[in-house]
């Protein structure tokens, strides 16, 4: 029989990320072959739902995959198919829809007529930790959420707050170190909530990542978003007395620097709260990188509550800050509530907010010089930093190597010059 070829195309978030790795690891595993979507005979869409913005680009992307005139059929599953099953079902007759990602790869596999292992492997896999090429492999282990934020739709298309058994996050980062991984990327839709049994022990973050560090050989693991409420004491010190094992890196989401905007948010924290969050982390790792999401016009978002949001960020001194503009979500209180921000104000701040976040990346950039570190090796002369920072590199380095690097120079894109050790 002829080895099936999938495509994949994931959109949003991490987790997102994670879950398509997972069902092309099943479907790799079933002797299908990961391929790019001119080559497919059907593509995998895991959606996202997180704006409106990213609503409308899963429509558009499931509605040019289907019209790919060498693909038979397309899966569309995650939280645009949870959340709006028919409406994906109707742009066109090959398009199917899976609301169960743990179905997903048997629902390909029954489209193409086979069961797992009925195919021959050609043997012209890339090896590498995962299917589709990424190097740090993530880990999912938390997914739903229970909060309730005004701008967010994401806990109605995933669900309550749950968790992975600690077993089973072992088993997949043990099989990830067998595949070749380095580092593994922890991830959930609420990371900090998570929770479990081990032994008859309580089981929360801080405790899972030293879980990890004691039961597996893992060179590297990685936090992916974390809420600032869970920067605990608990946490930090896991990190710091890891000898680099855990990366000196956090993401704490902040999403505004300003105390008015946030309530309106209904985010569980303030700004005075997470500031000392981050006096906190530092306290703990002086070199720490933090990044962090923020949204700007944000409704009812005035001038000056946008430039205390800025004045914040500045004060922090964020390694990566990802902006964006509020993007109106139906079915959330934001979406009606007053004072809805003019788009061309949104751009002007967004543009202000990019600029500073490229300055703060230099500036932080800067900092590492002279310092050593070890850096992932990701592609051809390219690696990251353990606090995330793109490094130059001999082009004969070996792909998926941890190596250690003195840090010589940075160039304008805050991108390191470095010399091995």
């Amino acid at each position: 029989m002829q080895v099936p070829k999938v495509a994949f195309i994931n959109l949003g978030c991490r987790v997102n990320r994670v879950e398509t790795d997972v069902i092309a690891s099943e479907l790799e595993r079933a002797g299908c072959k990961v391929v790019n979507q001119n080559e497919a005979d059907a593509i995998v869409i895991n959606t996202c739902a997180v704006t409106g913005e990213a609503e409308a680009k899963t429509r558009k992307i499931v509605r040019r995959a289907a019209n790919l005139a060498n693909v038979p059929f397309v899966v569309a599953t995650g939280c645009v198919a949870n959340l709006h099953a028919d409406e994906l079902s109707s742009i066109a007759d090959n398009v199917l829809v899976e609301r169960n990602k743990a179905r997903v790869c048997q629902r390909v596999l029954g489209e193409f007529g086979c069961i797992a292992g009925s195919v021959d492997d050609d043997g012209d896999l890339v090896q590498t930790p995962t299917p589709t090429g990424r190097m740090r492999p993530g880990i999912k282990v938390q997914d739903g959420c229970n909060n309730r934020c005004s701008f967010c739709i994401v806990w109605k298309a995933r669900g309550p707050a749950r968790s992975v058994s600690c077993e089973s996050v072992l088993a997949s980062v043990r099989s990830s170190i067998a595949h070749g991984a380095r580092e593994v990327v922890l991830t959930g839709i609420n990371l900090g909530d998570f929770r479990e049994i081990y032994h008859g022990s309580r089981v929360r973050l801080p405790d899972l990542l030293q879980l990890i560090l004691d039961e597996t050989p893992v060179e590297r693991v990685r936090l992916s978003s974390i809420e600032p409420p869970d920067v605990t004491d608990e946490l930090l010190r896991v990190m710091a007395q890891s000898q680099g094992r855990i990366a000196p890196f956090l993401h704490i989401c902040l999403q505004s620097g300003c105390e008015a905007t946030l309530k309106r948010m209904r985010r569980n924290y303030t700004a005075s709260s997470y500031a000392a969050a981050v006096e906190n982390a530092r306290a703990y790792m002086p070199s720490i990188a933090l990044g962090t999401d923020l949204i700007v016009g944000f409704p009812g978002e005035t001038d000056d509550e946008f430039q205390t949001s800025y004045d914040f960020c500045e004060r922090i001194g964020f390694a990566k800050m990802h902006v964006f503009r509020y993007s109106k979500r139906e079915g959330t209180p934001a979406a009606s509530a007053p004072n809805q921000v003019d788009p061309h104000v949104m751009a002007s701040r967004s543009k202000l907010m990019r600029e500073l976040a490229s300055r703060m990346r230099y500036e932080q950039a800067k900092k590492l010089i002279g310092q050593t570190d070890r850096v992932l090796v990701q592609g051809v002369g390219y690696g990251v930093t353990s606090g995330l920072f793109d490094v130059h590199l001999d082009k004969q380095t070996c792909l998926d190597t941890l190596v250690d690097v003195r840090i010589l120079s940075v160039m304008k894109d805050a991108s390191l010059l470095v010399e091995r050790l």
